[in-house]
């Protein structure tokens, strides 16, 4: 029996959340949310037609979901050994088989409507979500932990660009954002736990860096991205982007600033979680501003 289908011994008057809550605590909520939202208001930021956003949002949510909940239920026996908060199904309040079944439910839903969009949109953002898929499964261990993130949010753009009428490439410097948002997402992501992961065996980027050089790699893809948004498309950046650009470098280093120092790794995924979200609706705002221009 899989040790995940068995909740630990609890203590008297405390009970686990019940199976649905459980399932959608697992499936990563915030960071589902947070793309979901972002991808759909660049969508209908880009134009007609008005019921494309709802079909690209929905594509984009099942895509997440499945990621999340691939992500729980593949670690569940890990997070199990490391205590980890947060996790209903190494806690046992939810079963892994359960989890494996949303996720599988998910990514056909996720096939489905992807190609709904359109071949190319839908061929564009499965490969983003195999991508992900892919980190969870074998590639956050390697090396190359950072090609799925920079791949799954490349994607994102080009599912956008490619489900208008007929069907445009992508601009470069959307696709080129994109990605280097995803970098430093990853490193982001990651930078609280490396310790911890390297004890478990796992030797990503981040953790072959170290704790210290990649803190300070982080504002990198942060101000780089900022810096393609506002200089890529045509047109002069004007007094206005390059506010922007010298504002989101500033919150970069105030980022690595707060990650420094004796912290509880809780407060650190806190802080550049918070820095890379916030800077990334910055840039989505550049998008929205610039919508028609995404292709």
């Amino acid at each position: 029996m899989d040790l995940t289908e068995r909740p630990p011994a609890q203590s008297d008057g405390v009970r686990l959340p019940r199976v649905p809550a459980a399932l959608a605590l697992s499936c990563h909520p915030g960071p589902v949310a947070a793309v979901t939202v972002l991808v759909t208001a660049l969508t209908v930021s880009s134009g007609p037609p008005s019921a494309r956003w709802a079909l690209v949002g929905a594509a984009v949510l099942t895509g997440q979901l499945s990621v999340g909940w691939c992500n729980d239920a593949y670690d569940a026996l890990r997070d199990a050994g490391a205590a980890r908060p947060g996790k209903p199904v190494a806690r046992g309040a939810v079963g892994r088989r359960v989890v494996w079944g949303a996720a599988f439910t998910a990514l056909f839903l996720c096939a489905v409507l992807s190609l709904a969009c359109g071949r190319s949109a839908g061929a564009a953002h499965l490969t983003g979500v195999v991508a992900a898929w892919a980190y969870n499964l074998r590639l956050k261990e390697t090396v190359l932990s950072w090609l799925p993130y920079v791949v799954g949010f490349g994607s994102l753009p080009c599912l956008v660009a490619l489900s208008l009428p007929g069907r445009p490439w992508p601009a470069w410097w959307v696709v080129a954002a994109a990605a280097l948002l995803g970098t430093a997402a990853h490193l982001g992501d990651v930078l609280p736990d490396i310790e911890a992961d390297l004890r478990a065996g796992i030797r990503g980027l981040p953790q072959r860096l170290g704790t210290a050089r990649t803190r300070r790699l982080l504002p990198v893809p942060l101000v780089a991205a900022t810096a393609v948004l506002v200089l890529g498309p045509a047109g002069s950046a004007g007094t206005a982007g390059g506010a922007v650009l010298c504002g989101v470098a500033l919150l970069a280093v105030v980022v690595t600033a707060a990650c420094t120092g004796p912290r509880p790794a809780g407060a650190w995924r806190k802080t550049a979680l918070a820095g890379t979200v916030a800077v990334a609706s910055v840039d989505v705002l550049l998008l929205l501003a610039r919508g028609a221009q995404i292709a």
